[in-house]
């Protein structure tokens, strides 16, 4: 009954033939929809505005193909961390933008992709052979392939026709299409690859927290100790890159993060200062936040 609910719940929210960003799935003017939408744009406005006024001089076309990538990957990870936020937060709204959000991340991959043809002169030929033979690129690619599927099935459509269950499975892909994003990434920053890694730990926390949720969030406690394991998890991925594919000494790594993070913040150190900040930061809103705005309680809402 409850994934019935539950289904139901979603078709009704992409109800709408003609989808307009800024109107929930009833077709009504939506703040929370409208600040999304704002936001998600936001980035593609301001590269193409920089592109426009010649800030990426002297290689503008790849540094936009770097940026529309980058923004991607974070778009995407922002929709990986709508469930958690929804719980956490107990604001079931956030569920509502989620697939805009998907799609958005889509798109950029999309652009990117675009962008990097237009940077070969839309020779398709080099551009699938690229494909094929660079590693990251094929990489990349896949993850995009992946988005696809997944955009093209978050219609209210496509969850008629699979089934709540089928459907919630192939949604699941969005995990794979992460890993290989942050892979691509990592192949992609080859010298500085502090983002890359910070996104594998809150990447490693994101997969934590869906072993661990159970249609709600976890205690506070089992959070902060899920924060803990993602970060010691970065830590060993970073010395791992580093040892594998630069040469670079792995046990200098690891000592490396015993720095205390005053000293010098390794990715490893902001993943936890992020995942700390904010489980704390929900925590306190669910207990103070909601009582100053009037929104219902646990209790009342049961």
């Amino acid at each position: 009954m409850a994934n019935t609910a539950g289904v139901a719940a979603i078709s009704g929210w992409l109800k709408p033939s003609l989808w307009i960003p800024w109107q929930d799935g009833g077709g009504r003017t939506s703040v929370l929809h409208g600040v999304a939408f704002l936001a998600l744009i936001l980035p593609g406005a301001w590269i193409a505005t920089l592109w426009a006024l010649g800030d990426y001089q002297p290689r503008s076309v790849n540094t936009v193909i770097h940026e529309t990538g980058l923004w991607a990957i974070r778009i995407l990870f922002v929709s990986l961390a709508i469930t958690p936020l929804r719980q956490m937060l107990r604001m079931p709204k956030l569920l509502t933008v989620r697939r805009m959000i998907g799609v958005t991340a889509f798109a950029y991959v999309a652009i990117h992709l675009l962008l990097y043809a237009l940077d070969e002169s839309f020779d398709l030929q080099k551009v699938a052979t690229e494909v094929l033979v660079r590693y990251y690129l094929l990489i990349g690619f896949c993850a995009l392939i992946l988005l696809g599927v997944l955009a093209a099935t978050s219609t209210a459509r496509s969850i008629r026709r699979l089934g709540g269950a089928h459907w919630r499975n192939v949604h699941r892909l969005v995990y794979i299409a992460a890993v290989l994003a942050v892979a691509h990434h990592f192949m992609q920053s080859k010298v500085d690859v502090s983002e890359p890694t910070i996104m594998t730990g809150l990447l490693i926390w994101l997969m934590l927290y869906r072993l661990a949720a159970r249609g709600a969030a976890p205690p506070v406690l089992a959070l902060l100790a899920m924060a803990v394991a993602a970060t010691a998890l970065t830590v060993v991925a970073e010395a791992a890159y580093y040892g594998l594919f630069t040469g670079i000494d792995a046990m200098r790594v690891l000592q490396a993060n015993l720095i205390p993070p005053w000293e010098q913040a390794r990715p490893a150190w902001k993943v936890l200062a992020i995942l700390i900040g904010t489980i704390l930061a929900a925590t306190a809103w669910r207990r103070f936040g909601r009582q100053r705005t009037g929104a219902p309680s646990r209790a009342a809402q049961q």
